[in-house]
């Protein structure tokens, strides 16, 4: 594998997934939805399910941006509900 995706496209797709989780929290953390943590791990294993396709390594990769997204909601174990944070901020990890 080319060092030109170890050090420019993987971290890109991570950024990406964590791009789109963030997002997610911002417009949809006051909807009583599942956390997107969730959806982060289920990413992962589906990526690990399939690793033999060509695109389940972009797939966990992004899986991994999502996950980290929302790291302090999985480690407090919230599945279910509303997010409640005052100040959403782009930059940062609920």
């Amino acid at each position: 594998m080319h060092p030109y995706f170890l050090f420019v496209v993987f971290p890109a797709v991570v950024f990406v997934g964590y791009a789109v989780g963030r997002a997610g929290h911002i417009l949809g953390g006051h909807t009583r939805s599942p956390h997107h943590w969730l959806y982060g791990a289920m990413m992962i294993i589906i990526a690990v399910l399939f690793r033999e396709a060509s695109l389940s390594s972009y797939m966990a990769l992004c899986g991994v941006g999502v996950f980290v997204s929302d790291l302090k909601d999985f480690l407090d174990l919230k599945i279910y509900g509303v997010d409640e944070v005052e100040v959403k901020r782009f930059w940062g990890i609920d």
